[in-house]
């Protein structure tokens, strides 16, 4: 089919928008864009479709993999290619008769003034960092009376300045003169954004580094950025509608659903921004503990470990390592914390985490077309087993269904929907149980209430044994707020600012311990925030009841892999869960007759929890190897992490 272009009929659906006229006009408007990657290649595209047909392009980098996520012009096909080649190719064949002038080896000191030549506007999509031409280039575009464009795609969002002849300049705006390098960068990220849509939701700080010159992307945000600088360039070339212009800016964001228009006069020198750029020092150039380097699983053994660890422990306590055999073989060493935590009675607490790991290493070797076989080479009554795990290639092994949810699963302490749990959820999560795992509902607001009393007394437990305290001072992370490795952060514990800050001095030492409890009610607050609220705002309890009274370490290693394959089913239905272990645990002491604190008004009180505790579960109440609650939530902002794959190896064990 011979197709001639015919450039009226190419942009007539624009008409309506713009008038035939205006239309006509873009053909002859001619805009600068430095830049084609991230933003770039979508700026010159989206003007490219609007009618606009002369380019002053740049650009001198190529498309490498780490493009693939956020820029347009990057697929299998592209790799190692010119992003600027790339990119007036599909220009081409969008409008053959568009008229380049082209600079592929980016924009300098030297070909600046030919780049801004005859330009009617620029449109700055340069890399971050490229700070020193960009300062030049906005400098020349004042100089020379040309409205010049930035826009940074933040998040999933973007952040529009216009710098506009007779207005704030960029170096006003900004004030680099007289910082270093770093600083300068900082000025550059919190004048982009006054509003700071985009903050609350960043997951992983550590992705940000001013030092190291990266940061995260989405193509969300390049694409917004896209239409934000079309718009803003479109009616700077036409000369109609309005035109922020700076110290006035324009945020929109789609995850926070808001779209805000800045205003800060005297740019970065406002005080609002003097107090932003001071806390930006704090978070991204004070003297932050060093990251560390993550180091790629290769072999099918260390990937199966590297997401075999993110499997549940009690307070984060990753009771394993593990000792790299062969490519496909790995030898499993686990602990358990009898000795110093309370919560760990004979090690059965471990137990169960180690049955979750051991079916997460099931689960997730199925990601890579293995099966794995694990086989206990310890002795069969031992405190702390040891597993030999083979894992076999079989192409005929489909992915298990909860595979995608290893890493996705978390605990979720504070309050959830209560919306009741349908039929179809609740059939999901009980055949996620092996057969013999019976599980009971408590689903009623009556139910649910029993609950939160019961573990609103079981807090007080809890909270008031010396022999606890150990534990709850160890286990909460003050250093990592957000995401601990080893620990819990203090975000996630469940409680609010005021309260932790409480915790915080009352867990110096026992007696401040004392003193709140005895004089001032301590533990009110903290199991109103912890126990009771938190019961009642759910979609559900749940028990998970084994066929017998678990007595063998067996027995917890077959609890715990049910565990996990039921936590993993809640995640896949998104459903927030938490566990609620320490009835179950003191109700056993209790049954075992072992005395597990030296308080008896603690022993007492325990015992009446007990009562409540086989008056809710009746003749099931012994064989009860897991509680935990369910509800409507989105994943909580903060969380326990792991230790990283290699961290958690050993070296090999000699004979």
């Amino acid at each position: 089919m011979n197709v001639f272009f015919d450039y009226s009929r190419a942009f007539f659906r624009n008409i309506g928008w713009f008038t035939s006229e205006e239309q006509e006009l873009l053909k002859y408007k001619r805009v600068a864009i430095a830049g084609a990657g991230g933003v770039g290649g979508i700026h010159i595209l989206t003007l490219a479709r609007l009618g606009v047909s002369r380019f002053q392009l740049s650009d001198f980098d190529t498309f490498e993999i780490e493009n693939m996520n956020h820029q347009v012009g990057a697929d299998m096909s592209t790799l190692g290619c010119s992003k600027l080649q790339v990119i007036v190719d599909q220009l081409k064949k969008i409008n053959p008769d568009v008229d380049i002038k082209i600079f592929p080896e980016g924009i300098n000191e030297k070909n600046l003034d030919a780049f801004l030549e005859d330009v009617d506007c620029y449109l700055d999509a340069l890399d971050f960092f490229a700070l020193n031409i960009r300062r030049s280039i906005f400098r020349q575009c004042a100089e020379r009376g040309i409205p010049a464009t930035t826009v940074a795609p933040l998040g999933m969002g973007a952040a529009v300045l216009n710098f506009l002849p007779g207005h704030m300049t960029f170096e006003d705006y900004f004030c680099f003169d007289g910082h270093s390098e770093q600083e300068q960068y900082l000025r550059f990220l919190v004048g982009l954004a006054p509003a700071r849509l985009h903050t609350g939701y960043l997951v992983d700080t550590t992705t940000v580094s001013l030092a190291d010159k990266r940061g995260p992307s989405t193509i969300i945000g390049c694409e917004m950025a896209g239409a934000l600088a079309g718009s803003q360039v479109l009616k700077l070339l036409l000369n109609r509608g309005d035109v922020v212009a700076a110290p006035r800016g324009l945020q929109m964001d789609g995850y926070t659903n808001q779209l805000k228009v800045t205003w800060r006069p005297w740019g970065n020198r406002n005080p609002l921004q003097r107090l932003a750029i001071h806390f930006g020092r704090k978070a991204f150039l004070g003297q932050n503990r060093p990251v560390k380097p993550f180091v790629e699983p290769e072999t099918v053994a260390q990937k199966v470990i590297d997401h075999a660890r993110w499997a549940p422990s009690g307070d984060n306590a990753q009771p394993w390592r593990f000792e790299l055999n062969s490519d496909s073989a790995f030898t499993v060493h686990t602990s358990d914390t009898s000795d110093t935590v309370v919560y760990d009675l004979n090690g059965w607490s471990s137990l169960l985490a180690i049955g979750g790991l051991l079916e997460t290493i099931e689960i997730a070797a199925t990601l890579f077309s293995h099966r794995a076989t694990i086989q206990q080479v310890s002795p069969d009554k031992a405190r702390s087993p040891v597993f030999q795990v083979k894992l076999i290639p079989d192409d005929t092994c489909k992915m298990s269904p909860l595979a995608p949810y290893i890493k996705h699963r978390t605990v979720q302490r504070r309050s959830m929907g209560t919306r009741a749990l349908t039929v179809h959820e609740k059939l999901m999560m009980e055949r996620a149980l092996p057969e013999g795992v019976e599980i009971i509902w408590l689903e009623s607001k009556w139910q649910k209430n029993t609950v939160a009393r019961l573990l609103f007394a079981n807090g007080k437990t809890r909270l008031t044994m010396k022999e606890a305290y150990p534990a709850h001072r160890a286990v909460i992370d003050w250093e990592n707020p957000v995401k601990s490795p080893d620990k819990i952060p203090v975000k996630a514990v469940g409680v609010d600012r005021l309260t932790a800050a409480v915790f915080k001095w009352t867990m110096a030492s026992w007696r401040r311990v004392q003193f709140m409890n005895t004089c001032l009610a301590g533990t009110w607050w903290p199991r109103i925030q912890l126990d009771w609220l938190p019961a009642r705002n759910s979609a559900a309890h749940f028990a998970l009841v084994a066929r017998k009274v678990p007595d063998h370490h067996n027995d917890y290693l077959s609890a715990g892999r049910a565990m996990q394959r039921f936590w993993l089913t809640a995640s896949k239905l998104n459903l927030g869960f938490q566990p609620q272990q320490t009835p179950v645990i003191f109700n056993r002491y209790i049954n075992l007759s072992i005395t597990f604190t030296d308080s008896k008004r603690v022993l007492d009180h325990a015992r009446k929890v007990k009562h409540r505790f086989d008056h809710m579960f009746s003749d099931k109440a012994e064989r009860v190897v897991f509680l935990g609650r369910l509800g409507r939530s989105q994943p909580p902002a903060s969380r326990s992490i792991r230790k990283s794959w290699s961290e958690l190896l050993v070296e090999p064990v000699t004979q």
